[in-house]
């Protein structure tokens, strides 16, 4: 997802065997092992930005030129955006920062996509069950240096909350929505 020619050719694909795209997911993304900001290096962080942010831009970039032009024009963009935009985990600056420029990427483009018929929303998403959130269950790092094991939610929820996303007409548009753990340590964070 972070090389243009790919992403193009992707979205050819797309035209060649559908015909449209209603929908768009940007679900890719990486983070990297928690680091503190003076350690981290430029690889890693070129790498998380290039996934997180750039990735996301160039599959909005080809679904916005798609969506503009079929007919009836239009369709929806769903960014995975992450509560660490606003209330960071320590050592974890570049998924932070690609994860803020997403924020900022969901903004700008569903201000851009109204003229088009293109809703662009951003979900955020707080400690689903998955692979590449295993140890927050067996403790992971908080602000006050301590490890905390953390709640996490079933999967299904969060695709339950993309799916109502989804199916709403284009005229209605949830621009964010959070998705989380009731018991996880976000709301006072610090």
């Amino acid at each position: 997802m972070t090389e243009p020619a790919d992403v193009d050719a992707l979205f050819g694909r797309v035209v060649e065997e559908f015909g449209r795209r209603e929908i768009l997911f940007n679900n890719a993304g990486i983070a990297t092992a928690p680091t503190p900001l003076e350690d981290l290096s430029i690889e890693d962080w070129r790498a998380t930005i290039n996934t997180n942010l750039t990735g996301t831009f160039l599959c909005t970039r080809a679904a916005f030129r798609l969506m503009k032009s079929q007919q009836p024009r239009g369709g929806r963009i769903i960014n995975n955006g992450s509560l660490s935009a606003t209330t960071p985990r320590p050592a974890m600056i570049g998924y932070t920062a690609s994860k803020h420029g997403v924020t900022g990427l969901t903004r700008a483009s569903a201000l851009e996509g109204r003229q088009y018929d293109i809703a662009c929303g951003q979900i955020d998403i707080g400690n689903a069950r998955t692979d590449l959130t295993s140890s927050i269950a067996e403790g992971t790092l908080q602000a006050d240096g301590s490890r905390l094991a953390e709640a996490t939610l079933d999967l299904r929820h969060v695709a339950d909350a993309v799916l109502y996303m989804a199916g709403l007409p284009l005229d209605a548009n949830v621009l964010f929505m959070t998705v989380m753990a009731s018991r996880m340590p976000y709301v006072g964070r610090g």
